[in-house]
């Protein structure tokens, strides 16, 4: 599951070095492969060597970078922190990485509009941290939060927990400013909350990892930070009656601001990693977090309480202050970690499903797993049915490699027949492109490949993401 480049790349043509090192300035440009390996991989675990890394700091710069790589046709693959899980900042073509690791100013905040303008490169954490402080957040909060960017962000349209609530990256951008691949510099959407004008460019830049366009500056759209918040942990005998419960809690008027699922087999794995205090026998677990007003949390978080306790439900806790919450949501936070040791191959899909599917979406990943003889670990944000499915993979079993495509086509197949996604806020990249036909239908992929030509005529914007190859 790793792509490599073993032997050096080809260097770019001398002309074209001279004229990136004109672009690019002092200590802006890497040649040498050891400098550039660096900027080759991301947390897919694939690897490919660029043949150079040019370092950015503001957009008529990155539309000179293009406007050389459009002529000279060299392939061109955005990068931010490099934390995204699908090779979609991989440069499999090899050709330049553009890092816009150095556009990290937040250019504007303003409380009164409810919104931020930053560049690419400010990380997730540091642009929370700025508006924390003027009472807002910027609702997409993913784990890596204080590596990822706001760029990355919106290249694969992450979410988290809060999706569930405040929606994705999508629903929380206003207007973008970014780079095509014919190097014209483009504004899309508004600085207002609505806006018809046009077609809605904003959104379909967002979620396409850099092969339209590359974003050099965005309006984001904040919202207020929630006055109280109230955090539950349910326990229950088994992943059926924990999905049965989630629908039950997204059945009732008060929407959670994170509903998240942990199997059984995600409770061992984190019970291995540090004490979780749950009873032996918990087949599954739901973190329930609801915020609003101080004056109507608690009937809120009563209202969610109730309909979390279906049958099933082995015990229900309230954490009564902030470092109780914190010890509930210990089981949760000590997952990461806890996997990337027991299983560094795994492979970790993020599938979506309708809520009220979530039964026989968990019920069919058992039975993969008994059929195909892989474990999977699953948990994940089970407020809007997305589920992120872990495949412990023994990379020295060449008979449990062998089944690894077949368990990926298996899952899939099963998420669309349940009327879902392959992919909720990963993103495609390389690893999801070539099931992306069994999503979407020939006509369709056939005007997005159109369009593609349109914002990069000569395709040289990560070439061989997102789409499959034709």
């Amino acid at each position: 599951m790793s792509i490599s480049s073993p032997e050096p790349t080809q260097p770019l043509p001398a002309h074209a070095l001279r004229e990136l090192r004109a672009l690019s300035g002092s200590g802006g440009l890497l040649t040498d492969p050891a400098d550039c390996w660096p900027y080759g991989y991301d947390s897919s675990r694939r690897q490919v060597l660029p043949q150079a890394v040019v370092f950015v700091v503001e957009a008529p710069q990155v539309a000179e970078v293009v406007g050389l790589c459009n002529r000279l046709q060299i392939p061109v693959t955005a990068r931010g922190r490099g934390t995204g899980t699908t090779g979609a900042s991989v440069p499999d073509r090899g050709g330049i990485v553009l890092s816009f690791e150095r556009m990290r100013s937040i250019l504007r905040i303003d409380p009164a509009n409810r919104l931020a303008v930053v560049e690419p490169g400010v990380t997730n954490q540091a642009l929370q941290e700025a508006v924390g402080a003027s009472g807002f957040f910027w609702p997409p909060d993913p784990t890596s939060a204080p590596a990822c960017t706001v760029g990355g962000n919106l290249a694969c349209n992450a979410a988290g927990p809060r999706a569930v609530k405040y929606g994705t990256a999508r629903e929380s951008t206003l207007g973008l400013e970014a780079v095509t691949g014919a190097s014209e510099v483009i504004r899309t959407g508004v600085f207002t909350t609505k806006g018809v004008v046009g077609y809605d460019l904003t959104r379909l830049i967002i979620g396409s990892e850099g092969t339209l366009a590359l974003i050099t500056r965005a309006t984001l759209k904040l919202t207020p930070l929630p006055e109280a918040k109230r955090t539950l942990r349910a326990a229950y005998d088994d992943i059926q009656a924990a999905a049965t419960a989630v629908s039950a809690i997204m059945g009732q008027s008060v929407t959670p601001c994170a509903l998240e699922l942990m199997d059984e087999a995600a409770i061992e794995v984190a019970r291995g990693y540090s004490d979780l205090g749950l009873s032996s026998g918990t087949g599954a677990l739901l973190m329930i977090e609801v915020d609003g007003p101080e004056h109507c949390i608690e009937e809120a978080a009563r209202a969610v309480a109730a309909a979390a306790r279906v049958a099933g439900i082995r015990e229900l806790r309230s954490a009564a202050n902030s470092a109780e919450a914190a010890v509930l949501w210990k089981a949760r936070h000590a997952l990461a970690p806890a996997l990337r040791k027991l299983a560094p191959k795994r492979i970790n899909e993020d599938v979506v499903v309708p809520v009220a599917h979530l039964p026989e979406l968990v019920e069919g990943l058992g039975r993969l797993s008994r059929e195909t003889g892989i474990r999977i670990v699953n948990f994940g944000h089970a407020g809007n049915g997305n589920i992120h499915v872990n495949l412990l993979i023994n990379s020295q079993d060449p008979g449990e490699m062998a089944q690894v495509d077949q368990c990926l086509d298996a899952l899939f197949t099963l998420v669309l027949a349940l009327e879902g996604t392959i992919s909720g806020e990963h993103g495609v990249g390389i690893a999801k492109r070539d099931f992306v036909e069994k999503e979407i239908g020939p006509v369709t992929l056939r005007l997005m490949r159109d369009i593609k030509r349109q914002f990069d005529p000569l395709g040289i914007l990560n070439p061989s993401k997102s789409l499959p190859q034709t």
